[in-house]
């Protein structure tokens, strides 16, 4: 398949640019084996989850990862961290008129200075140099922005700290949110374990690179991003005993998919941490994942070409069709789709 394969007409007023206040509120798109699409409320997946399934979450918080600053001549620029690398140095994109040279510093918020280590690649290795005891994390949390997606036309705001977060969210170093999880609140994740389904974490920081486009026509020859997992063996043994009661494993969002799929490279689930840049399209035999939970996700994108492997490409079409038409919310902070995985 090639990458207009999967690209799709998007008016624009269906991005969403603000979150709602009440995160279960949003719609939920329940797609069938045959495209049949089901039009209800994300409260319903309590009804949808039955107790002998396991759900997977992403347990990754988002950095306030963007700052701007200047350099020592003046000059503007934008900082969007990529990855912590300690507890001082991490890789960032920089944007500014001229690149920083390795050597130079430059200021960030007016609060503290940074120094350009080296360049790698496309990304700048800073050192953060508070002065005190703070390290990164800490500088970023007093002064960063949350790093909203280039789709989201506005400056983000105090809200967006709380609601572009998971309930859930426990381990900083995503700078984009797994957005399919953003849907729970307290009161929907306490009815799930009152049914007694079982859940289970994974952690993917969510790079930056998720939002980059795919370039090339010909998807073999995309080179895909990396972004770090940790899927311990408690995940394992936890997928193991759903598979012996007979339940189904759900996973939420994407970058869960991501995670277990990688994990089961070899055939078999086993513990893993480290990069992925595992690229999934048509055609992928999926290893783990029974059920997905996921938002809608940009034309021509790597994600859009994931859910077309777990529940085929036909009917992934038939289904965005009905949400263009039904004036769903799409994106990060829009609505939702419950998807089920092809036969093989």
């Amino acid at each position: 398949m090639k990458l207009s394969d999967f690209d799709y007409e998007l008016p624009p007023e269906l991005i969403a640019q603000q979150a709602l206040s009440d995160r279960a509120a949003s719609r939920l798109l329940v797609v069938a084996d045959d495209g049949e699409c089901k039009d209800q409320t994300f409260r319903d997946i309590v009804d949808l989850i039955e107790p002998n399934d396991l759900l997977v979450f992403n347990n990754t918080k988002v950095l306030p990862a963007r700052l701007f600053g200047e350099k020592a001549t003046g000059g503007k620029l934008e900082v969007l961290v990529e990855r912590l690398l300690d507890d001082n140095n991490l890789l960032a994109h920089v944007r500014c008129s001229k690149s920083p040279k390795p050597g130079a510093f430059i200021q960030l918020e007016g609060a503290f200075d940074a120094e350009v280590v080296r360049r790698h690649d496309t990304l700048f290795e800073l050192r953060f140099i508070s002065g005190d005891e703070r390290n990164a994390i800490d500088l970023l949390e007093q002064y960063g922005h949350m790093p909203l997606p280039p789709y989201i036309e506005r400056d983000d705001t105090q809200d967006d700290r709380t609601r572009y977060q998971t309930v859930f969210a426990e381990k900083p170093g995503a700078v984009a949110a797994p957005t399919a999880g953003l849907h729970f609140n307290e009161a929907l994740f306490k009815a799930i374990l009152a049914k007694g389904v079982e859940t289970a974490e994974v952690t993917l920081h969510v790079g930056a690179g998720t939002f980059q486009p795919v370039r090339v026509e010909e998807l073999s020859e995309h080179v895909m991003h990396s972004e770090w997992i940790d899927v311990p063996q408690s995940v394992c043994d936890a997928v193991a005993d759903c598979r012996a009661r007979g339940g189904r494993v759900i996973a939420v969002g994407t970058t869960t998919v991501r995670s277990l799929e990688t994990a089961a490279q070899s055939g078999e689930l086993k513990p893993f941490q480290g990069d992925t840049n595992i690229f999934i399209t048509p055609g992928y035999q999926y290893q783990v994942v029974d059920r997905l939970i996921t938002n809608f996700h940009l034309p021509k994108s790597t994600l859009l070409m994931l859910v077309s492997a777990f529940s085929g490409y036909d009917t992934m079409k038939k289904a965005y069709a009905h949400a263009v038409e039904q004036k769903y919310r799409f994106f990060s902070y829009g609505d939702a789709m419950f998807l089920k995985r092809k036969s093989d």
